[in-house]
């Protein structure tokens, strides 16, 4: 295995400094710390960083990635794991990608330094080989939560029908346009669209990825103005859902009325907002209890059996605007 000297010699800086890339240290240059970890990923380099001369002895810790922490549903999700990994002895270790597969990629490289037991992770794109091939090179258990991976354990909401259950009801309520607020590869905006496209609503819905508010509020605005069929927004988190409500409270059109909106997890702030927001519910608790139990199992009995797949279900909450 490649030593800190040859990844000193190979990216031209001193030794100390690999070091303190290595271990984390902010005080290096963003474009040196980019070459020395690039070296250290080429070459597979390992940093065992809390147990050196220890391997194979359980740390007790987990490692938990999430993508945005500053969204309440990630924070409420990373508690509900905190919560039955210490029920059970383990300690956890948060990162936050914040959608960066850089800063993703480099989490799980600190990973492996940490030397976690097992690592229960939201990937950015679940579906990408270099997601699979790169955690499988973990060498601990991995679980992904509320992403389904192929290949790996996942426990997760079934995305494209709680998108199809979210057309039904508004098209039931009336709402005869449609805007998504989201990623074109979000399986909530699959299976929004393919509901909309089987009843004949297909050729009026699109999507929309959020910027900054400005640019927002004019590309709705304009959107808003091509046709007066009645409008209804679905946002592919209450984070958006509330960007989308103020943006209408400016533009002083009435919600639901005139435009109907739609959230998904069903954060706190939800019920507080006026009008009060509609939502879909995630099993936040339950998700999270089972797979941190299945993780631990893995763990703790080197469970070697075929990965699951366990989908959960959401639930449609109602409120005021829709």
């Amino acid at each position: 295995m490649i030593t800190m000297a040859e990844i000193a010699r190979l990216t031209h800086v001193s030794q100390p400094t690999v070091s303190r890339v290595l271990n984390g240290n902010p005080k290096v240059s963003p474009e040196i710390r980019e070459r020395v970890l690039a070296c250290a990923r080429e070459h597979d380099y390992q940093l065992n960083a809390l147990a050196k001369g220890l391997k194979g002895s359980p740390t007790h810790l987990l490692g938990v990635l999430v993508t945005d922490i500053a969204n309440g549903f990630f924070a409420d999700l990373t508690k509900q794991i905190e919560i039955c990994a210490r029920e059970r002895g383990y300690s956890i270790i948060l990162f936050n990608s914040d959608y960066n597969p850089d800063n993703e990629q480099e989490y799980l490289d600190v990973v492996r330094r940490y030397r976690v037991d097992g690592v229960l992770a939201v990937p950015i794109r679940e579906t990408s080989p270099q997601w699979y091939d790169y955690v499988k090179r973990l060498d601990v258990p991995v679980v992904t939560i509320t992403r389904r991976a192929t290949g790996l354990d996942s426990f997760y909401v079934d995305h494209p029908t709680a998108g199809g259950q979210v057309a039904a009801y508004l098209a039931d309520r009336g709402y005869r346009r449609f805007l998504f607020i989201g990623k074109e590869y979000d399986g909530k905006y699959v299976g929004f669209r393919q509901w909309l496209a089987e009843h004949g609503l297909g050729d009026v819905v699109t999507h929309q990825v959020l910027q900054n508010h400005d640019q927002f509020r004019q590309a709705l605005e304009r959107w808003l103005a091509e046709s007066d069929l009645r409008a209804a927004v679905f946002a592919g988190n209450d984070i958006y859902a509330l960007q989308v409500l103020d943006i209408l409270r400016e533009l002083q059109i009435s919600v639901p009325a005139q435009v109907g909106v739609i959230g998904f997890d069903d954060t706190f702030m939800g019920q507080y907002l006026n009008p009060r927001l509609s939502t879909v519910r995630q099993p936040t608790a339950q998700m999270a209890r089972q797979a941190v139990n299945w993780l631990l199992d893995r763990i703790e009995h080197a469970d070697a059996s075929l990965p699951v797949q366990r989908a959960f279900s959401t639930e449609l909450v109602l409120r005021e605007s829709t």
